[in-house]
């Protein structure tokens, strides 16, 4: 407890609780968003890097329960079908995540936001783009941007769902898939940041604290899942994906 203290006060950490279990919930719901709600929320009262700090743990252990909700045995399949994603995203992850303390914040916000927020507004009047199952070329590309930015700033949701989403996976698999490559990330994000600095002794106690409000909301959005369609759930996925762009343009521009 003295260690939190240190960094930040009774009313931050529980400012910061509630961010986290929000976050959960939206995670719940539509699978990703957790750490685009985290740094963006907690960056109002927090260091940029106290925020990303924050944001690990709760977000391995999340990406943990999502993964395996349907069993092992799927989360596998999921992680053999999109091994080349993954592969590419945690080689450019490791890489970038050295460069933290270097890539102005303002670009990094630009480079997901403009992107993320065409895509969403694309698809929410009414454009689909389909991606045939084997894509290598474009899975590769995507990956790779996805580690890379997710390196900088711990969000590579937006990049991910994009992809699934002009895969046009099933409810249930596309969130699966989710869980397993943010998993996977989460493990390479919080060696790389041991690397960097951003995760040390000062800032492990905060990100192990916001695990329990993670969780409490990572359930209460899961119950919301099992109950929307498909259309539903696309639809709700876009417009957080599209929330979530126009935040990230906003703070890269002002």
């Amino acid at each position: 407890m003295d260690a939190l203290y240190s960094i930040l006060t009774l009313q931050a950490l529980v400012m910061a609780a509630l961010v986290t279990l929000l976050a959960g919930m939206v995670k719940g719901m539509v699978g990703f968003a957790m750490p685009m709600i985290m740094i963006s929320g907690m960056s109002l009262f927090l260091p940029p890097e106290i925020a990303l700090a924050a944001l690990i743990v709760p977000t391995f252990i999340t990406n943990g329960m999502q993964a395996l909700r349907q069993g092992t045995k799927a989360a596998l399949q999921a992680m053999g079908r999109f091994k080349l994603y993954l592969g590419c995203g945690l080689v450019f992850l490791v890489i970038s995540a050295q460069l933290v303390r270097v890539v102005p914040s303002e670009t990094l916000y630009l480079m997901i936001g403009l992107p993320v927020t065409g895509f969403a507004l694309l698809n929410l009047s009414g454009w689909k783009p389909r991606l045939p199952a084997r894509a290598h070329w474009v899975e590769a590309t995507i990956g790779s941007f996805a580690g890379f930015v997710g390196g900088l700033s711990g969000v590579w949701g937006p990049p991910t769902v994009m992809f699934l989403t002009a895969l046009d996976l099933p409810k249930q698999e596309h969130v699966r898939a989710q869980g397993v490559i943010y998993a996977l990330g989460a493990v390479a994000l919080f060696g790389a940041h041991i690397q960097s600095g951003v995760m040390r002794a000062e800032t492990l106690p905060l990100s192990l604290a916001m695990v329990v409000p993670a969780f409490i909301g990572m359930l209460i959005g899961q119950r919301i899942n099992d109950r929307i369609d498909q259309t539903a759930f696309r639809r709700a996925t876009l417009l957080v994906l599209f929330l979530a762009g126009l935040n990230l343009v906003r703070r890269g521009l002002f």
